[in-house]
């Protein structure tokens, strides 16, 4: 659900990018995003008959460095899109789930079966090779400023997944669902600080053009907060390796939704990596079974 979700905002983030700009389009997702957030936090609590946990200095602090972390890595990915040969860095960002599964070892303590490790290496090499077009496979090992780069966003989109997973754990009461909610609403409210602030004093024309269309950015906001929502539970559920594995069957959802859009096929390697990817997929899914 939290994957199909993040498909439809990063088609919604898509036509706002051309109206107010890249930083603008990406900030709709907090500053849009946390009113829903909040919409559900409230929801769940009514529906549950629980009151809101209390957050520990400890859960914030990792609240926070997600929510960085994540800031971070997603302007680090909004530079590398201006490069040239933009792809191969693209396919070292998309590295993470097996940057997460060593992070979730290293920090969280986090233990994979055999099984699952050889599903998220499966996973990676799919999209290694869906996301790099052939004359440009040999820059995956040669271009050493681009793999700096691609695993230095990898890297700060797993260290996201790993703080907010420990932050969930860090909530002292609650259940999974309350427990997510109320950090997703931090980690907003954070992220909408920062981001904010920033664009206030160094881009307000950006800042200004998502609030004049309010109304896409609406759409793209909740469906924003619907898929943090989703990446949050399933966080507090399982290690963030599994999740950010999983979370890949948004390629081929991507690739289903751009051909019925724009009527535009697969070239032949992105669909040899979509299969790759799909078969890692089914393995993790069969060593959690």
């Amino acid at each position: 659900m939290a994957a199909a979700a993040q498909v439809l905002r990063n088609g919604a983030q898509a036509s706002l990018t051309g109206r107010i700009g890249t930083l603008g389009a990406t900030q709709v997702r907090f500053v849009f995003g946390l009113p829903f957030a909040v919409l559900f936090l409230i929801a769940a609590l009514a529906l549950s008959g629980a009151s809101l946990p209390s957050v520990t200095g400890e859960s914030l602090g990792w609240a926070a460095a997600g929510a960085l972390c994540q800031i971070a890595a997603t302007a680090l990915m909004l530079h590398v899109m201006n490069l040239r040969a933009f792809g191969v860095a693209y396919a070292w960002i998309k590295t993470e789930p097996v940057l997460v599964a060593l992070l979730g070892v290293l920090v969280l303590q986090d233990r994979l079966a055999p099984l699952a490790w050889l599903a998220i290496g499966i996973v990676t090499v799919g999209v290694l090779v869906s996301s790099t077009k052939p004359g440009e496979a040999g820059a995956l090992l040669r271009e050493g400023r681009l793999i700096a780069m691609g695993l230095t966003g990898g890297v700060l989109f797993g260290l996201s997944a790993i703080a907010f997973r420990a932050a969930i754990e860090a909530v002292p009461e609650g259940g999974f669902v309350i427990r997510s909610l109320t950090i997703l609403v931090a980690s907003l409210t954070i992220q909408c600080l920062v981001l904010g602030a920033w664009l206030a004093l160094r881009d307000r024309q950006a800042f200004i053009g998502s609030l004049r269309e309010w109304r896409m950015s609406l759409g793209a906001g909740f469906l924003g907060a619907a898929a943090s929502a989703g990446w949050f539970m399933a966080f507090s559920l399982t290690p963030a390796a599994n999740v950010r594995t999983l979370a890949l069957i948004e390629m081929p959802m991507a690739a289903i939704l751009s051909r019925r859009v724009s009527g535009k096929r697969l070239a032949r390697h992105e669909a040899v990596g979509m299969a790759v990817v799909l078969a890692g997929l089914a393995l993790l899914l069969a060593a959690h079974a």
